[in-house]
């Protein structure tokens, strides 16, 4: 009697440790699972090889196009737009790659973000399309991730109000990897493949995988695809880690996520990069330029940096020098893998005699994180990605072809990720396609004439948070987390950064602006997938920081 009592106690201590640590414990099991994950190694790739010799002459052909998109990067992390990293001495980590590109071309002073999160703006950048029209409204997330994560944010100490996540909204849903952008979109690689480019990717894609939804299937030649997200193995001798403790996101990435990629195959026959992720891909996007320099060709090249996980090689760490916290700096350092890239394409195509009628335009698919903890990414713009303020929209975006555009040109009018593809395709001499609504524009007649410009909205998207901007009117509105409708207005004029919401002094322009929202609703297309997750972003901190009543927060469905 005395030892079935013993053991009963034992069971019940056993299970209530269990209970108490059961996050831990499930993140266990997620990172055991996947951790036996075996990928082949290195090999080389079987890009497509161009003519051994060009039947016209660079200056005659069509512009080669090469389109780099960062991920997550900060307005404030590139020093041209008067920012750079700060190190401890207050000397900031500079951008020389980014730099050199936005001095060289043109700047869009007022560059936006197709979405708030990444795979949206994705989406636009190839279809020209808003999410309305494509129903490509949230970023897939890998199965299990967002009840994973709403999880984890309702254990955390920080006082946020709860996340919210609706386990019926993920019934139905294809898996991760046939979470895409539907087939029957016309993406800019298959508009370029029509004109006569050779086309490849490499990199992230993030609009599905597998089936006909994978790069390879949607108008690229080639494809070398992320399918995992670890820059290095965790363990490898030359990388620097910088784990997140106050970050749910995080704590699951670093469980779930392995190192591999694969080459036209999505998920299928994944091996590992031969080094650094940001390296590799820039060395095999210099393969694709030197192996195709006699015919047009167009390189989307999709970084995953600086996005989490934060792991720099060990040889960036200590070149940025000193800096504090230790997360900040594996971050400068990631910054610097994907400034150095920029300035390898460069040079690759003055090496090549390519430069002079290569179109290559630099931008990143939202703004800063607020989950990385570094407060200073956006500045001087509040919010972060997932929030819709000019913090989560406000991204670079550079444009250098020496042979049409002058150095050092810049440009005030509001453009938008939407209009990436057809100003790509047009300056290609691409057809766009018939009977299609494309809500892009033209951007390149802004660098004679801005006064021409005839659009003056932009529309944002994440199911009941919506925005849009009308002149230097934007307008937020947010169901949650009041029941009513919540409303910030700016006027972007006199308040670029947002600091005064001044929706109780005009009325009647916040009346007009939710008309035209209404419009924007009037023929939209539902979501492809329902959201899942809500979770709670605080729009003045970043997620290492506390709560305190008074501060402004969103909610964004995804």
């Amino acid at each position: 009697m005395k030892k079935t009592l013993i053991a009963l106690l034992t069971l019940a201590v056993i299970g209530a440790i269990a209970y108490e640590q059961r996050t831990d414990i499930m993140l266990a099991m997620i990172k055991y699972k996947f951790s036996r994950e075996v990928f082949a190694e290195p090999r080389e790739l079987p890009w497509q090889q161009g003519p051994a010799t060009a039947e016209l002459e660079t200056a005659k052909r069509p512009p080669n196009i090469i389109l780099i998109v960062a991920d997550d990067l900060g307005y404030n992390d590139i020093s041209s737009l008067n920012g750079g990293i700060t190190r401890t001495d207050g000397s900031i980590v500079h951008t020389p790659g980014i730099d050199r590109l936005a001095a060289e071309g043109v700047v869009f002073n007022q560059s936006y973000s197709g979405a708030s999160t990444c795979a949206p703006s994705r989406a636009m950048l190839m279809t020209g399309r808003y999410p309305t029209r494509t129903g490509f409204e949230f970023t897939p997330t890998p199965d299990g991730m967002g009840s994973m994560v709403a999880r984890i944010y309702n254990e955390m100490d920080n006082n946020l109000p709860p996340a919210i996540y609706d386990a019926a909204a993920e019934e139905g849903k294809p898996t991760y990897e046939l979470q895409g952008l539907p087939t029957e979109e016309i993406t800019l690689a298959e508009v370029l493949t029509e004109r006569g480019y050779y086309t490849a990717h490499i990199g992230k894609w993030h609009l599905g995988n597998d089936g006909d939804m994978g790069p390879h299937k949607q108008g690229f030649n080639d494809s070398l695809l992320m399918t995992n997200g670890l820059y290095l193995p965790e363990d490898d001798p030359h990388v620097v880690n910088a784990k997140l403790p106050f970050d749910p996101i995080d704590q699951f990435l670093w469980a779930r996520l392995g190192f591999s990629n694969s080459f036209n195959s999505g998920s299928a026959d994944q091996f590992k990069p031969a080094r650094y992720m940001t390296d590799y891909w820039t060395d095999e996007s210099i393969k694709v330029i030197r192996s195709n320099k006699n015919r047009p060709f167009f390189l989307y090249l999709a970084h995953w940096g600086p996005h989490t996980p934060l792991q720099a090689t060990r040889e960036d760490y200590e070149a940025v020098g000193d800096i504090k916290p230790h997360r900040k700096r594996v971050y400068a350092a990631m910054v610097r893998a994907v400034d150095r890239s920029v300035s390898h394409i460069l040079q690759t195509l003055e090496q090549e005699g390519l430069a002079d009628n290569t179109i290559v335009m630099f931008t990143s698919d939202n703004g800063g994180a607020g989950y990385v903890g570094l407060p200073e990414s956006n500045t001087p713009f509040r919010g972060w990605k997932i929030t819709m303020f000019e913090g989560g929209l406000r991204v670079p975006m550079f444009v250098k072809w020496p042979n049409k555009i002058p150095a050092g040109k810049s440009v005030d009018t509001p453009v938008a990720h939407i209009d990436v593809m057809p100003t790509l395709a047009t300056a290609a001499g691409a057809s766009i396609p018939e009977g299609v609504d494309i809500d892009g524009k033209n951007i390149l007649p802004l660098l004679d004439d801005e006064t021409q410009w005839t659009r003056n909205t932009l529309f944002w998207q994440n199911g009941h948070y919506q925005v849009v901007r009308h002149g230097d009117w934007k307008l937020q509105v947010n169901d949650r987390p009041t029941d009513g409708l919540q409303s910030w207005l700016f006027n972007l004029a006199t308040d670029p950064t947002e600091q005064h919401n001044v929706s109780k002094e005009y009325p009647e322009k916040v009346k007009a602006l939710q008309q035209l929202l209404a419009e924007h609703q009037a023929s939209a297309r539902e979501p492809l997938y329902r959201a899942a997750a809500q979770l709670p972003v605080m729009i003045d901190k970043t997620l290492a920081e506390n709560y305190e009543t008074g501060d402004e927060y969103i909610y964004t469905p995804n």
